[in-house]
């Protein structure tokens, strides 16, 4: 049975007047029975005037003021409790940024998947500003490839997916039971692990589909990139021997699945040092350069992890055209940041590295939203 499910749309926003306005339009003229959502939008600390420019758009906004605790997770939170306490109950939340545009069937597609039985169903993250500039394009370009090879992959073979921070829904009964908590800097792998360790999997709705907006430049990529490492580096000391306990006792993959997700810094560093290593163990070999040394380095073999991680790149790097070629995103310019996309893969070594080293560090650092793009314009190019 199709059933019509509720919705409440929830908005994380802090200082955010030049976008919340396009959000609030677009979840407006969502294609869904009006009387069957709401808009909320949690002005965090906000000292501008986002909450005055929702309200004027026709969000139910909720000014939050707390120095103490700030970022997304512990506003949701916030908000999350003021919900379960209203008279008017809905079936669902969904949850946005402030930056995004969502497609009209996105709720259509939500509640299809949560009528199939899914508790947690997460949707397709595409982005609103592609060809800016090199680095939204790389971003771009990551972010497509992971919903179709990753996420949508992992749906079809019976894996659990990942929530990615916005463009998700949960039920409501669900959260209740088992309570936000998710306060770290990637409160959506946190919540990922909380829910898997309870025993619930996140659906894949690839047609649910939500507009992201990239940053523009390496420096903002840098910090925003960083900040994911620190969080998961956080989440991970956590929840890696939790999952695998769970995944021995259960005798599931899924938590296994999502221990290996958390440890994505730990991966990245250990391959990119095999693979520098083995470059240079070939590039004294072929040189002669430093015998004695020389000789240590082609002691220890670094041939199956070199040969395996530049395999895997070299497949990515193949594969990638195809899968932008079968989500309708290839054109001139997209092709030319494809091009220059391993230089943004590169980056990610050091971003790890200084993630890990910064773990303990939760301080929330904003980025930063200039440009306002309106559904309507998406609409004409997509």
């Amino acid at each position: 049975m199709n059933e019509k499910r509720s919705f409440a749309l929830i908005v994380a926003a802090h200082n955010e007047e030049i976008v919340i306005g396009d959000i609030v339009e677009s979840l407006k003229s969502i294609e869904y029975p009006k009387e069957l959502y709401d808009i909320f939008v949690v002005a965090d600390n906000c000292n501008d005037k986002t909450a005055e420019m929702a309200k004027d758009k026709g969000a139910i906004v909720y000014e939050r003021f707390n120095k103490d605790k700030r970022g997304k997770g512990y506003a949701l939170e916030w908000m999350f409790s003021k919900l379960f306490k209203m008279n008017k109950k809905y079936s669902a939340v969904a949850i946005f940024d402030a930056d995004n545009l969502v497609h009209k069937d996105f709720l259509k597609e939500m509640n299809k998947k949560l009528c199939e039985g899914y508790k947690v169903v997460q949707g397709y993250l595409d982005s609103k500003n592609p060809e800016d500039t090199w680095i939204t394009g790389s971003y771009s370009i990551g972010f497509w490839t992971n919903n179709r090879m990753f996420q949508l992959g992992k749906s079809n073979i019976g894996l659990s997916t990942q929530l990615g921070g916005t463009g998700f829904c949960i039920e409501t009964n669900i959260l209740k039971k088992l309570g936000w908590g998710a306060t770290c800097l990637t409160e959506d792998l946190e919540f990922t692990c909380k829910l898997i360790l309870n025993g619930y999997k996140i659906g894949w709705a690839h047609d649910a589909i939500v507009y992201d907006e990239k940053p523009l430049t390496l420096s903002q990529s840098w910090r925003q990139r960083k900040r994911w490492m620190q969080g998961f580096a956080d989440v991970y000391s956590r929840y890696f021997l939790k999952l695998i306990k769970k995944a021995v006792t259960s005798f599931s993959f899924i938590p296994l699945d999502c221990a290996l997700y958390s440890i994505q810094p730990i991966m990245t560093i250990l391959i990119s040092i095999s693979a520098i290593g083995g470059l240079i163990k070939y590039f004294m070999t072929t040189y002669k350069v430093l015998s004695n040394l020389d000789t240590i380095l082609y002691s220890i073999n670094f041939n199956s992890i070199t040969i395996l991680a530049i395999v895997f790149y070299i497949l990515q790097y193949i594969y990638t055209p195809f899968i932008l070629i079968i989500e309708k995103k290839l054109n001139y310019k997209i092709f030319l940041y494809y091009i220059i996309y391993p230089i943004y893969v590169i980056t990610w070594f050091p971003i790890s590295i200084q993630g890990i080293i910064n773990k303990n560090n939760k301080e929330w650092n904003h980025t930063v939203h200039t440009r306002s793009v309106k559904i309507k314009d998406l609409r004409k190019v997509n």
